[in-house]
């Protein structure tokens, strides 16, 4: 079994992207080990929790019922009450690095943490499996290799596509402002530059239906070797499976790379 990193921000990570790997990776017996700023829980994006301020399109954006209770579970487990500080972990501390999303504000000093890329500039160095969702790509891609260059160049990827990204940011501007929009460059415009091409980042097929424990297919995800990357929350529970996969024998469903790399309606 492993112990597996995911570290988080003081608030606003994406419940579903945190909790359903959680639930599958702590269920299938590996350690979960939490790190946050300070060493305290830290808080979810409540308004993906409630809904509250998302109006007729409640039902659509927020975390649907799957991601809720998943996180109603973790928050009152032992491993999230009592995380670590990004300031005390080493790459020692862990076997595998799990890099959830989230776009509100107080995302930002995760994604622009120099002490959590220099962990995952290590990660990559040393070959640990690690997986990255939504905005989590987005931190992966700005950790630096020895070389200078990202840990991310000559690998393929995906994460929050630019489609994504500006259509929720759209139809939530008028009264959310800028909620859905982290930083004035969409997440895929960034990560691609990281990339030795264009073509490496794969954007999979637009959609706005989520996977469920028993609808993994609906989910996309990009495998390279061990680095595992996801879109949004409705990639979620295919991401986890596969992160799981990764990490040995003991998983609910396995892929091998080339299916990792297809989303639903493509073929091989």
């Amino acid at each position: 079994m492993a112990t597996v990193l995911i570290p988080l921000p003081s608030r606003d990570f994406d419940p579903t992207e945190t909790a359903v790997p959680w639930r599958v990776l702590s269920g299938l017996g590996h350690t979960v080990l939490f790190a946050t700023p300070d060493g305290r829980p830290g808080q979810a994006d409540e308004r993906m929790l409630t809904g509250r301020g998302l109006g007729v399109l409640k039902t659509a954006l927020m975390a649907h019922s799957n991601g809720r209770r998943a996180y109603s579970e973790m928050a009152i487990s032992a491993a999230f009450q009592r995380p670590r500080r990004h300031a005390d972990l080493g790459s020692a501390d862990f076997d595998a690095l799990m890099l959830p999303g989230g776009h509100a504000p107080g995302m930002k000093p995760y994604l622009e943490s120099q002490v959590l890329q220099a962990l995952v500039a290590a990660a990559f160095g040393q070959g640990k499996p690690v997986g990255a969702i939504c905005h989590g790509v987005l931190l992966a891609a700005r950790s630096r290799a020895a070389n200078g260059r990202s840990v991310l160049l000559g690998r393929k990827t995906t994460a929050l596509t630019r489609r994504m990204e500006l259509t929720a940011w759209a139809l939530t501007a008028l009264w959310l402002g800028s909620y859905y929009r982290t930083y004035p460059t969409p997440v895929q415009d960034e990560v691609s530059e990281a990339l030795a091409s264009p073509t490496d980042f794969i954007p999979g097929p637009f959609t706005t239906t989520r996977d469920a424990p028993s609808k993994l297919d609906v989910g996309f995800t990009v495998r390279d070797g061990q680095y595992i990357s996801a879109r949004w929350p409705g990639d979620a529970h295919r991401f986890a499976n596969e992160f799981a996969a990764i990490l040995g024998p003991n998983r609910p469903r396995s892929f091998d790379d080339a299916s990792a790399r297809r989303g639903p309606g493509e073929s091989a």
